[in-house]
């Protein structure tokens, strides 16, 4: 398994942590460069092909942060340390020619400065630390002026800084700095935090599938013709829906309301998502017990979140008078009535296909089959990847033609796993 890495940072860190990396197969950098760690928050969504995100500096994670956990997204940041902070010393003191007193320093975390003076038995050196771990924003002016105060004042001879917007700032002033270069450990086990991250998610269990299946008008039925009927109607379709669930490795129960629960995993969710347009469940039951049905089915990261979006699905299939079912997924997006054909113009999805996204014919003729399978609703990469049945790499190529053509536009998203990125979803753009 090969593990897409987005990678944000400045061209000569990108480079460093490109050569760092270049002798593991299992991953694969993606560059994601700015001459401005702000400029972060602009790139971020151009990375949703990606497994996890990387940052190379605590700044252009601060500046992330909040889309970060608002979207739910895996990230790993290059660790500024006492290791970061004891090879900088070094370099200051031996290529710098610079004595280790009278020294101004910005970091993340002013702790580990602290530590490697107490290990050097130099606390009594006039360091001034400024730390910007617990700023929601960080100032970039704030920490020059910082340094450039101390300088003006004459407490300081030389400003370390792990910010290269500073050190450019204190150069263009005549002040004596330089910045931190990152250690190649401290890149290595960025990379293995982030491989062992996405290896974990992937490991986490997949989306819980709950579902509910009742007859429409019960009550009415019993009035008209029995409580016999009832109970004939009922078997038939608990038959029908043990054989569905013998299919699909799920579970099938019955609660007091009159109503069949199933609950299942990936089984049940490949059926459904491959049979969209058809839903031959739906026709089954339509064909053998001759009354309408109200199937939801939900899809959640927990079994409560599961049952509610399928309750949910529910109401909204007992709105209309015959048969129907719907899903709705762990977004609360709605999808359905599945088994009504959707139809859109083949032909023009043919011509943009060709003439926009560049496709072949033969490409073109797949995705064509491949939307009217899924009978025009949301996919993810990974459902072209499984289609298709080629790499995800491979999947993502067509669906970045696709995306540059305007051939399909971004809909939503889905989270397959328990914690993770989630999956993009999209729909032909016409």
């Amino acid at each position: 398994m090969t593990i897409k890495i987005a990678v944000f940072g400045r061209k000569e860190i990108i480079e460093r942590v490109e050569d760092c990396v270049k002798e593991q197969q299992d991953i694969e950098i993606i560059p994601f460069i700015y001459t401005k760690e702000i400029d972060v928050n602009l790139l971020i969504d151009q990375a949703f092909m990606c497994d996890i995100y990387l940052f190379t500096t605590p700044l252009s994670y601060l500046h992330a942060k909040e889309k970060i956990q608002k979207k739910r997204l895996p990230a790993v940041q290059i660790t500024f340390d006492e290791y970061m902070v004891l090879t900088s010393f070094y370099r200051v003191r031996n290529y710098e020619k610079q004595e280790l007193k009278r020294i101004s320093i910005d970091i993340h975390n002013g702790t580990h400065v602290t530590e490697v003076l107490s290990e050097l038995e130099m606390l009594d050196r006039a360091f001034y630390t400024y730390s910007y771990n617990d700023m929601s924003q960080v100032n970039i002016d704030q920490i020059v002026s910082h340094h450039v105060q101390l300088w003006e004042a004459g407490k300081i001879d030389y400003a370390l800084t792990s910010i290269i917007e500073v050190d450019k700032q204190l150069k263009q002033r005549a002040i004596p700095s330089s910045c931190m270069i990152i250690p190649k450990t401290n890149i290595l086990h960025a990379m293995e935090q982030a491989k062992s991250l996405v290896t974990f998610n992937k490991s986490q269990s997949a989306q819980i599938v709950a579902g509910y299946a009742r007859i429409k008008h019960l009550q009415e039925i019993e009035k008209i013709k029995g409580i016999h009927k009832v109970r004939e109607l009922q078997s038939k379709l608990s038959s029908i829906l043990v054989r569905f669930t013998e299919k699909t490795y799920a579970t099938l129960l019955t609660n007091n309301e009159n109503q069949f629960v199933l609950f299942g995993t990936r089984g049940i969710l490949d059926h459904i998502t491959n049979h969209y347009r058809d839903f031959p469940l739906l026709q089954e039951i339509e064909t053998r017990i001759k009354v309408p049905v109200e199937i939801g089915f939900g899809l959640g990261l927990t079994a409560k979140q599961a049952e509610d979006h399928a309750q949910q699905a529910l109401d909204i299939s007992g709105e209309s008078e015959g048969s129907s079912c719907y899903i709705v997924n762990d977004r609360q997006d709605i999808i359905g009535p599945l088994g009504v054909k959707k139809h859109f113009d083949t032909s023009r999805l043919y011509q943009a296909l060709i003439h926009k996204a560049r496709l072949n014919n033969e490409l073109s003729y797949n995705f064509i089959d491949f939307v009217t399978l899924r009978n025009n609703e949301p996919f993810s990469s990974h459902d072209v990847a499984t289609y298709y049945r080629v790499t995800k790499r491979s999947a993502e190529r067509t669906i970045n033609k696709l995306l540059i053509g305007d051939v399909i536009k971004v809909v939503g998203e889905e989270k397959p796993y328990v914690k993770g990125r989630p999956r993009k979803l999209f729909q032909i753009n016409m």
